[in-house]
């Protein structure tokens, strides 16, 4: 992590970092590098993509962006999600660098590396800013986590694993499946 002693640090020096990679993140005033994910990581990652865009295509509603693309959620903080939705009643939050608001859902894939920041300070940001649903994709389990965060950010709303249909009231009559998800 890079951060001055006398200040935490805002969007605006994290805007002066040259284009990565590497590629970093500002949480909560600190730089945080975000290493490159593993190969199932981006497996997941083009399989939900695919199924939201295949969805957005019969359900035009919004825009579903992956990573790296820039999350402005505070002064003191910009993620880059592994992949978000957009509804066009929020579009307006959609900048030529990502997004500067609070997107209708996010996906994070744990890996062993981030887990800890994904399941913890991103998720009560991301809480806070005004996310609608968090998902929470675990590769090693297996599982997808729903929260829908005006509830709780600390219970998911769904869990689901083995062959279940993932649903979502973002995505009303989704077709997409956890095998489908976590596929190689």
């Amino acid at each position: 992590m890079l951060k001055p002693a006398d200040r935490p640090l805002t969007t605006d020096d994290f805007r002066q970092l040259p284009e990565g990679p590497p590629y970093y993140q500002l949480i909560e005033g600190d730089f945080v590098m975000s290493p490159s994910p593993n190969r199932y990581h981006q497996d997941i990652l083009l399989n939900a993509a695919h199924g939201l865009r295949c969805y957005l295509q019969r359900h035009p509603i919004g825009t579903v962006h992956i990573a790296p693309s820039d999350v402005e959620l505070s002064d003191i903080n910009v993620y880059h999600p592994d992949l978000y939705f957009v509804s066009h009643q929020r579009k307006t939050i959609l900048t030529t660098q990502g997004a500067s608001g609070a997107p209708n859902m996010v996906l994070e894939i744990l890996s062993p590396r981030t887990a800890k920041l994904d399941k913890g300070v991103k998720k009560d940001i991301y809480a806070r800013t005004g996310v609608e649903e968090l998902w929470i994709a675990d590769p090693g389990r297996k599982e997808l986590s729903i929260y829908v965060l005006r509830d709780s950010a600390e219970q998911p709303k769904s869990l689901f694993k083995g062959r279940q249909k993932i649903v979502s009231s973002l995505f009303p009559g989704l077709d997409l499946t956890v095998p489908a998800l976590f596929r190689m």
